[in-house]
């Protein structure tokens, strides 16, 4: 079967609040528009908790393609919109860490990404789900929805990723372990965690962590095990270097669907957004959204 290409037309939707959104936003259309994609619709979006509903019309009134501009909060809460749509989701990767594009192979600058929307190609991927809500990339328990919280907007956007990484820093002395419970029944195993990731991509925080791809039909769980917080500090800083070691530190469980508690009850951050608490079931979504992918 030859694969279709990719749409000439789009509507474009962009985190006017994102770190670099504002700025970008006008560039964005211009140069879309010189790489001859015909922009149907136009969004500068100020208020972030509209977008989701904006993409949804978009999608529903028939575009072939949606181009997101935003972090990777924007991106997770618009793909439930495009699920089993005929509607192609491309991005471009305004935000802090960038996880999503970073999985998926998509340049970070803003003409690379263009230029996979422009000339790339289409890919059917999975989505990961906490119950019944759909998240593009990762989720985590512990560390992140404690940050997510409490980050302050200005350090993110003046300070970018290193202002991210400060701050965890200070966060970490209010930082507990937990007890974790991963799968139900005689299969279950209960350990200690310092992290939870769970993920349907490779990246968290800007940083590759896990051994997971968009399209396995799987979803990893991988903890970070242990009691003491400098283990949790050993294991980022190893993946930070690209050392194997770093697999030492982690637990993984994978699986199509995998129950997840832990004691005591504790927020989930997905892809950056605090938006569930355990006990949640994780699971995989397969094949449900195509992608602009570089060719």
């Amino acid at each position: 079967m030859t694969e279709r290409p990719l749409p000439r037309s789009a509507a474009l939707i962009v985190n006017a609040k994102s770190r670099k959104g504002r700025k970008l936003y006008r560039r964005a259309a211009k140069r879309l528009k010189a790489a001859g994609i015909t922009l149907s619709a136009s969004h500068a979006v100020r208020d972030p908790s509209t977008l989701p509903a904006i993409v949804r019309r978009e999608v529903l009134a028939g575009a072939p393609m949606v181009i997101v501009g935003g972090g990777d909060g924007s991106l997770s809460s618009s793909v439930d919109h495009l699920v089993n749509h005929d509607c192609v989701f491309a991005l471009l990767p305004l935000g802090t860490a960038n996880s999503f594009a970073r999985t998926l192979g998509i340049p970070l600058d803003m003409d690379g990404a263009i230029e996979v929307i422009a000339h790339g190609r289409r890919r059917r991927i999975d989505l990961g789900m906490i119950d019944d809500d759909y998240f593009a990339n990762c989720a985590a328990i512990g560390m992140s929805p404690l940050i997510a919280e409490s980050v302050p907007h200005g350090l993110k956007k003046w300070l970018g990723r290193p202002g991210y990484l400060a701050w965890a820093a200070i966060k970490a002395f209010r930082f507990r372990p937990f007890r974790l419970t991963v799968g139900e029944g005689e299969t279950a195993e209960t350990l200690d965690a310092l992290e939870v990731r769970i993920a349907n991509g490779r990246y968290h925080g800007g940083t590759e962590l896990v051994e997971a791809e968009v399209d396995s039909g799987q979803i990893v769980v991988q903890a970070v095990t242990g009691r003491a917080r400098t283990r949790l500090a050993l294991s980022w800083l190893l993946s930070l270097l690209h050392v194997r070691a770093a697999r030492w530190t982690v637990r993984e469980f994978r699986d199509r669907s995998l129950r997840i508690a832990t004691d005591p009850p504790l927020p989930i951050s997905i892809d950056g957004e605090v938006l569930a608490k355990t006990p949640v079931i994780a699971r995989i979504a397969r094949g449900v959204i195509e992608v602009a992918a570089p060719a």
